[in-house]
């Protein structure tokens, strides 16, 4: 309680204080329906503050006091309530010359048990209403008082009446006892002397265990047994709040009925709640078992986007930052669910080319993070399909999958047959000009009829230096092959036929066969990704004769960095495997056989 507090414990109007003594303050305060009483408040700030309230709490159990109402013993509140009493002071009762036997031996009794606890009468207000002591207020007694102090101080309370004459109790009727006084004097003989046996020699009971009960329950067993029962704080952890750590006597023992038994109850210090905002479930988790406390049994979970707080981290918590509670108590927190970002759409791009549609794509704050290629008759590159569907809401920045065409590739259902070899080349001839024979200078001489000259000696074999022999030429319908029907070469005379090259190059169409590697065969991918690889998706395609196709889908980086993709896959003609970094080229890997 603050000295700005209008309320004490959130029930008690403070009128005004009366006093303040120590860490004690006495206020005047109204209660329900308008009723005046008194409270003491204690401002228990320390474990030895908290060990004086509860002596001074056995001390009113002892005493007894007419004016208390309520004794509140809690964290954070530790304070008595009293109400007024009526009576005579005991300092105008200690004035008169002849006080009641019985108000003596009354106080002589309050004494006697509050000097047990260490206090003495003054620390009373004492008010006597005719025969009977009543206490409308106890103050605590101060720390370090001595037996010697209390003796001496209840000495000088008691001594008004000690020196004085009393008034005897007055015993009216005696003469009506006396008659039954003789008749059952045997009688009151016999049971005086088993009251004194029973008095004498109580009976024995067994104190039971109660460890680790609640400290109620347990006082309630050695209730029932016939114990008195005390209760003492104990400020060690590692045991429930009002759990009972020690008992004295132990278990076991064997203890008269009427004695005394000590319970010390599980009473720790009050704990700091931590912060537990910002941080993960896991993260508070954490936190409280070094604090010692536990976490709710139900996490609830709100929007975050006001607060702008991330999935998964906590808003709020209950109780809150730096209060105080006790040990292993739970701690309630607010979960975000996230923070809604802006939403978006795109619209319907079947038709449309990749680059238009990725273009679209983006404008919409979106990005193509994967393209699946389709064989189809539409031109090549034209989107077929996508994914999100065209105008669904969707938050900026997610991914977006195209599904383009590709050309239809079918391969032959026969094998092609072996073309057949051309013909052998025809040998040069000479076509004759204007029909003369060339001169004495070795030049060939001119066939007649418009007959072929001889070949020269490299094709022949014969001498260079041989003269030529007209009747030597053999009959060209005999020795030079016919021409294959067929076109002939642009630009010579049809009744010729093309020279061959020497080398051989010449071909006849329809001579070249397909190329072995055009067969379909089984190729390796092996490529190792750096680990070190960027942020995304990663899609692996090939490109070989047939066109290009996608061999692994879209794989999230986190997946693939420091690994190896590596397989056979079927191709034909020359291939090349491609990896893309979300839809653009990232690396060309060349396979191995």
């Amino acid at each position: 309680m603050t000295a700005q507090a209008t309320l004490i414990d959130g029930k008690y109007q403070i009128v005004r204080e009366l006093s303040r003594e120590g860490h004690v303050t006495l206020s005047e305060v109204l209660a329900g329906e308008g009723v005046t009483r008194r409270v003491a408040w204690f401002d228990v700030t320390s474990p030895a503050a908290r060990q004086g309230f509860h002596a001074y709490r056995a001390t009113l159990r002892a005493a007894s006091p007419a004016g208390l109402t309520d004794v509140v013993a809690r964290p954070g509140a530790y304070y008595a309530v009293w109400q007024p009493v009526t009576g005579t002071p005991l300092e105008e009762v200690a004035a008169q010359p002849k006080p009641h036997e019985e108000v003596v031996e009354a106080l002589q009794d309050l004494a006697a048990r509050l000097a047990e606890h260490g206090s003495a009468l003054p620390d009373a207000d004492v008010l006597v209403e005719g025969r009977e002591v009543r206490v409308a207020y106890l103050r605590p007694a101060p720390e370090g008082r001595t037996p010697e102090e209390v003796a001496r101080l209840n000495a000088a309370a008691l001594a008004p009446f000690l020196g004085k004459r009393v008034r005897r109790k007055r015993q009216p009727g005696v003469w009506l006892t006396f008659v039954p006084g003789l008749l059952f004097l045997g009688g009151a003989g016999y049971l005086g002397a088993q009251a004194a046996k029973i008095y004498l020699n109580p009976p024995v009971q067994e104190v039971v265990g109660v460890v680790g009960q609640p400290a109620q329950a347990a006082a309630g067993r050695l209730v029932a047994q016939g114990f008195r029962v005390e209760y003492v704080p104990d400020n060690a952890g590692g045991a429930a709040i009002g759990t009972v750590v020690r008992q004295e006597p132990s278990a076991g023992t064997n203890l008269p009925a009427g004695r005394l038994v000590t319970l010390t109850f599980s009473n720790p210090p009050s704990l700091t709640v931590p912060r537990l905002e910002e941080l993960t479930v896991d993260q508070a988790r954490a936190a409280l078992r070094d604090a010692s406390l536990t976490l709710g049994k139900t996490v609830l979970t709100v929007d975050g986007t006001l607060s702008k707080t991330p999935r998964g981290r906590i808003i709020a918590q209950i109780p809150e930052p730096g209060a105080t509670t006790q040990r292993g108590q739970p701690v309630q927190i607010l979960v975000s669910s996230g923070v809604r970002g802006k939403e978006t759409w795109l619209t319907n791009l079947s038709g449309l080319a990749f680059e238009a549609a990725r273009e679209h794509a983006r404008v919409a704050g979106l990005k193509v993070t994967r393209i699946i290629q389709q064989p189809s008759d539409a031109p090549e590159n034209t989107v077929l399909d996508q994914k999100p569907a065209p105008y669904a809401r969707v938050p900026v920045g997610s991914p977006v999958t195209l599904t383009v065409a590709v050309a239809r590739y079918s391969p032959p259902t026969q094998p092609t047959g072996s073309l057949p070899l051309p013909p052998p080349p025809a040998p040069v001839v000479q076509a004759p000009v204007g029909g003369q024979t060339p001169g004495e200078n070795g030049a060939e001489e001119s066939a007649p009829n418009g007959s072929a000259g001889t070949p020269d000696a490299a094709q022949t074999g014969t001498e260079p230096d041989a003269a030529p022999n007209t009747s030597a030429i053999p009959d060209t319908s005999q020795d030079i092959p016919q021409q294959p029907e067929g076109p002939t070469d642009p630009g010579t005379d049809p009744g010729t036929s093309a020279s061959p090259d020497a080398s051989g190059d010449a071909s006849t169409p329809g001579a070249e066969s397909t190329p072995a590697d055009a067969a379909p065969r089984s190729v390796r991918l092996r490529y190792q990704f750096p680990a070190d690889l960027p942020e995304g998706t990663y899609s692996i395609f090939m490109r070989d004769a047939d066109g290009e196709r996608e061999v692994r889908g879209a794989t999230a980086s986190a997946e693939l960095a420091g690994n190896i993709a590596e397989g056979d896959v079927t191709a034909r003609g020359e291939t090349v495997f491609i990896i893309r970094h979300d839809g653009e080229d990232y690396a060309t890997v060349t396979p191995t056989p």
